[in-house]
């Protein structure tokens, strides 16, 4: 019994380690890889049993979200200007997403999408909302159609790289850049009004919230999440050498 103790303490010391290691620069990362530790199920204290996180990976099972044991999975801190990096896969006809700038203030809000912008995560081919344009993945969400498609098939490993830096937008899949753009500029405000967005007061109006990860009801996964921040006011264009 000792020696099985001590085993599984020193699996998850080599573990930690490891994550440390491999952190890029100016990385931590904001999931341990076998808790929800630093999360919860959006308007709730703690995350619900459907999401569940062993050996690394983060799963949203959906036939463990009865009884409101399910719910989008949010980070208990916000942040502003950050590098999100993580990994994600889906089941077959699976949709979900990432969303960012969440203001979770249940009083106004009931869902993180009614403030939140949204990196879609989506089996193209097996959802239908593989069929509307702005929403497949890679998207962001109905606002902007990625530049290009090099998503992974259903059960591959997709990374993203979600960069939100000082008003400027860069969105990653797989190492290519797919969406670029200015939040809250003339631009963006069109973009919004043209969107099923257009008469929600609270959509896109925070630049300061917390990251979501969404329960669309199908089976998900989610790996390697870590995020930087940036406090100094400089200018950038957002995706740059470095990040």
């Amino acid at each position: 019994m000792i020696k099985n103790i001590f085993t599984s303490l020193l699996l998850m010391i080599m573990i930690q380690t490891a994550n440390t290691q491999t952190l890029p620069k100016g990385f931590k990362s904001i999931f341990d890889g076998q808790t929800t530790t630093g999360w919860h199920s959006y308007g709730k204290k703690t995350a619900g049993s459907a999401w569940k996180a062993a050996d690394g990976v983060l799963h949203f099972d959906p036939t463990a979200a009865q009884n409101g044991q399910g719910g989008d999975l949010v980070t208990d801190k916000e942040y502003q200007n950050f590098h999100l990096k993580l990994e994600w896969k889906v089941a077959a006809n699976a949709n979900s997403g990432i969303i960012f700038y969440v203001n979770e203030d249940l009083a106004k809000f009931k869902n993180t999408y009614e403030t939140g912008l949204e990196m879609q995560i989506l089996d193209n081919d097996g959802h239908s909302d593989g069929k509307i344009e702005k929403h497949r993945a890679g998207n962001l969400y109905d606002l902007i159609k990625s530049s290009s498609e090099p998503v992974k098939p259903v059960g591959e490993w997709n990374s993203v790289d979600l960069v939100c830096k000082y008003g400027k937008l860069t969105m990653l899949l797989n190492g290519v850049k797919v969406v670029e753009t200015t939040l809250w500029d003339a631009n963006f405000k069109t973009l919004v009004a043209g969107s099923k967005f257009a008469t929600w007061p609270g959509f896109a109006a925070f630049k300061k919230g917390k990251i979501a990860l969404q329960d669309h009801g199908d089976n998900v996964w989610f790996r390697n999440i870590m995020i930087k921040e940036w406090n100094s006011m400089e200018i950038t264009t957002g995706c740059e050498n470095g990040m």
